[in-house]
């Protein structure tokens, strides 16, 4: 899939210069954003990750999705007002509430950022988990995030991440936990046979998120939700002028235009055997690059403005209580007791150990349910 190429312009606009006021402002936001995240990941994210799961998951869950949606929603501010970049929503509305599937097209590094714009407009970002390659959860600090907010990493390999998310699915059978599962068959590095590859892949992930998340077995098992509340939306991203690149979002040099294309995909119309689910979502691609293909020769999509523009005053109070609260932690760890460093540094050894072995904890009454069950089975 071809997402890059430059699309027409009347009035012949491209690519923004790069000022030294844009250098010196995407300094401050990148260091902003790092020192929010750091704080809120090891004062807040680790006492509701860790602590609270303990007693319960749910709970824990609804905690940090609260708690770094409200940091994550820092990077809508800085991409639709801070840079002002145009967010156009094109095609079917998401309706908030709902359990969603999304599959995107992946050809830049930060198409899946934009996603969070549309999360944020549905009261739902801090609930959106990616399947994303494994070398990512390597990152310090981001790579913790990605931890504890529960996304799935992969190798791109189906016989190795099969298990893992038959792992991850198997815990969101509970209805009350809400759930955006975003997944990008072509990943990053676009090749005939890696784009295959995540084809066939995704399309066997397709097939277990019907089994886990849909009702396969709701007869049996009351924790996992009925078919009908599941919701798959085709999701297509289109830059204007051109593709750009994470640092060109944090010196606010492009884009100058996103368009989202958004279209439902009806359950009943997605396959279930390996071979067809393949060729439907290749089929789906194909859809893609024609809607992409029309983008790049009109500038839109279809049906435009599908979604309201962000509140720039709730953007801006979100903003100062985040660094507010982040200025508090700061002050805490550099200046008040050792015992907060102390603090600190043991939960960036927790952090760091959890996420390169994967460590969730687990409920105490689970483990105590198992012991039992197991007691039980030997007499």
């Amino acid at each position: 899939m071809k997402s890059c190429e430059p699309s027409t312009s009347a009035d012949g606009k491209g690519r923004a210069s790069l000022t030294l006021p844009k250098v010196v402002r995407g300094i401050v936001c990148l260091s902003v954003l790092l020192l929010t995240a750091f704080m809120m990941l090891v004062y807040l994210g680790f006492l509701t990750a860790v602590p609270l799961r303990f007693f319960s998951v749910h709970y824990s869950r609804k905690a940090i999705s609260y708690f770094f949606g409200i940091w994550l929603a820092l990077w809508p501010f800085l991409f639709e007002k801070i840079n002002k970049t145009k967010v156009i929503f094109c095609g079917e509305t998401v309706p908030p509430r709902e359990r969603v599937l999304l599959i995107a097209n992946h050809r830049t590094e930060v198409d899946w950022m934009y996603l969070w714009d549309l999360a944020l407009r549905k009261g739902r970002i801090g609930y959106i988990k990616y399947v994303l390659k494994s070398s990512l959860m390597k990152l310090p600090v981001f790579g913790w995030s990605f931890q504890l907010l529960e996304f799935i990493s992969v190798e791109r390999k189906w016989e190795i991440d099969e298990s893992s998310m038959h792992r991850m699915l198997q815990t969101f059978k509970d209805p009350r936990d809400p759930l955006w599962l975003a997944v990008f068959p072509e990943g990053t590095d676009f090749t005939a046979q890696n784009n295959l590859i995540g084809y066939e892949m995704i399309g066997s992930a397709v097939k277990l998120v019907h089994k886990f998340l849909c009702g396969q077995s709701a007869v049996t098992d009351p924790y996992i939700l009925p078919l009908s509340l599941l919701r798959v939306y085709d999701v297509t991203i289109g830059y204007k002028y051109r593709c750009p690149s994470f640092m060109d979002n944090a010196f606010g040099v492009d884009p100058a235009e996103v368009h989202v294309h958004v279209r439902r995909v009806h359950l009943d119309d997605i396959p279930m055997s390996e071979n067809e689910v393949t060729s439907w979502l290749m089929d789906t691609f194909h859809f893609k690059d024609q809607l992409l293909s029309d983008f790049h020769s009109k500038g839109h999509f279809p049906n435009p403005g599908t979604e309201k523009e962000l509140s720039t005053v709730k953007c801006l109070l979100n903003a100062i209580g985040v660094i507010f609260l982040t200025c508090t932690c700061t002050y805490l760890t550099f200046f008040s007791s050792i015992w907060f460093k102390v603090y600190v540094s043991s939960v960036c050894a927790y952090l760091a150990s959890a996420t390169y072995f994967n460590i969730r904890p687990q409920p105490i009454a689970g483990y105590g349910k198992a012991v039992i069950t197991r007691n039980s089975a030997k007499h």
